[in-house]
């Protein structure tokens, strides 16, 4: 049987099709254009999404026996914030996870509600990017068009309501809210209340891998396959890519190059740092993960490379950095702001140590540093919680430079492990489909059978002492600039 991932992304929409024995028969992108209406802002039509789901899974199974289509699981970006109306229309568009207007609100529920009682409700404190800050700067600022939500659900959660006509979640995703009491994997009844919504609003529950209804006959007939196609619940982007590099159980790591950044611990126990610093989130496999997202990863090699230097051959950029761990210039990764471990929606990117002999090559290399320096920072929240990590996977586009793997291991010093395919939320999302339509047994099973290292990147001692003299340097800088931000 075949079985279909979705990597519902910012940027695009892409889907992989896989069979049962964990080979990749295809692969579909789909792009779709972001707003940002205000410095800051950033908003998507969830009628995008949809639509080029829709025709991107036509044109993933064209050619393929379609009655062999089994399920559906989705990974999705987060803390998106999707409002329906009584008759399913999309009241505005989606607030995104890395949309930065919610200070004013982000600010009352830290300081006013309080980050005890928020890590007492929920295991974690409010983010600028979370979903409940998001319904409170919409019930203050577009009162009307709050009034008229009859349904809040998450990105990918609109595309499996379109679908298949279930309002449903999945509980990974569901954590990114600041609406979920994570430690008993059910809604926060306090949130609600000083959210000024009702539960009924918010979808139903579910496991990541469970299934959450089968296509609407509609649907079923416009794509070309059965109507008892399963849709499971899938995962949020993260947990789903998680899956899909095999980091389930205790103990395991993964790191993602995305659009975001993310270093990613998966654990059997629930966990809290002092400082909610790190996410405390349910996890795809029914167990739990800790989690230090960047807002800018591998955006920020994007932004600087096209949008700066008017380039397009990223390898290239790349071909002239070879004096690792000698860079004299840092770089802060805050184009959008930033999440873990700081918090600060004002933050932003600065460039530091220029002198006249400083090359294109040399600020071409504090950007990757930047990005692997401030996963670093979250890296070692971690470890004050006595979380030993020794080696982590690693996905996401930045993956692909065999150059920035490198940094990732020295700076971090952490054996880097490379999956046999980066594809991430979209194989999770396939591999979750399969445990739903009852392929295997649980998520860990499947994991163990389709997960495959095919490279690994170990730190140099001589290099990782050069960087770790570097990044105690870049660990003073964010102080330093705080006050400016």
């Amino acid at each position: 049987m075949y079985y279909i991932g979705v990597d519902l992304g910012t940027s695009a929409v892409k889907l992989l099709l896989m069979d049962e024995d964990g080979t990749i028969l295809n692969i579909v992108s789909r792009e779709y254009p972001i707003e940002f209406p205000h410095p800051g802002w950033s908003q998507q039509k969830p009628e995008d999404w949809l639509s080029n789901s829709i025709e991107g899974i036509k044109k993933l199974i064209k050619g393929f026996d379609a009655s062999k289509v089994a399920g559906i699981g989705c990974g999705g970006q987060m803390h998106g914030l999707v409002t329906l109306d009584a008759d399913d229309n999309v009241i505005r568009p989606a607030i995104l996870w890395n949309d930065g207007r919610t200070g004013e609100e982000t600010d009352y529920l830290n300081n006013v509600i309080g980050k005890e009682k928020l890590s007492e409700y929920t295991a974690n404190i409010a983010f600028a990017g979370f979903t409940a800050p998001k319904i409170l700067w919409m019930k203050k600022n577009e009162p009307e068009l709050f009034a008229k939500i009859n349904k809040i659900m998450l990105p990918k959660d609109y595309v499996a309501y379109m679908l298949t006509g279930s309002f449903c979640t999945d509980l990974s995703d569901a954590s990114g809210m600041l609406l979920l009491d994570v430690k008993n994997r059910c809604w926060s009844k306090k949130m609600i209340e000083i959210c000024g919504i009702k539960e009924e609003q918010l979808p139903k529950l579910y496991e990541s891998w469970e299934v959450v209804g089968t296509l609407k006959p509609g649907i079923a007939s416009e794509l070309g396959v059965s109507p008892d196609v399963k849709v499971v619940a899938g995962a949020g982007d993260n947990a789903a890519a998680a899956v899909g590099t095999g980091t389930v159980g205790d103990g395991r790591c993964n790191i993602s190059l995305g659009t975001s950044g993310t270093i990613f611990i998966s654990s059997r126990e629930f966990g809290v740092d002092e400082y909610n610093a790190l996410h405390s989130f349910d996890h795809a496999d029914g167990y739990y993960h800790l989690m230090g997202c960047m807002l800018s990863a591998a955006s920020c090699n994007k932004w600087w490379v096209e949008d700066i230097l008017n380039a397009t051959d990223f390898a290239k950029e790349q071909e002239n950095i070879t004096k690792l761990g000698e860079n004299h210039v840092y770089f802060l990764p805050y184009l959008m702001g930033e999440r873990s471990p700081h918090n600060n929606p004002d933050a932003r990117g600065v460039f530091f140590g220029m002198s006249m002999d400083s090359t294109r090559a040399d600020m071409t290399q504090a950007v990757l540093e930047g990005v692997a320096f401030g996963l670093r920072d979250s890296l070692e929240v971690a470890r004050s919680l006595g979380v030993k990590i020794e080696r982590t996977k690693i996905c996401g586009g930045g993956a692909k430079s065999p150059l920035w793997k490198k940094m990732i291991a020295n700076i971090m010093n952490l054996k880097v492990d490379v999956p046999e395919n980066e594809q991430g939320p979209a194989m999770g999302g396939a591999m979750l489909a399969a445990v739903g339509c009852g392929a295997y047994p649980d998520v860990e099973t499947i994991c163990n059978k389709f997960i495959k290292v095919v490279e690994t990147v170990e730190p140099d001692p001589e290099l990782t002492a050069k960087y770790e003299e570097r990044y105690q340097k870049f660990r003073t800088l964010y102080p330093a600039m705080k006050p400016l931000f």
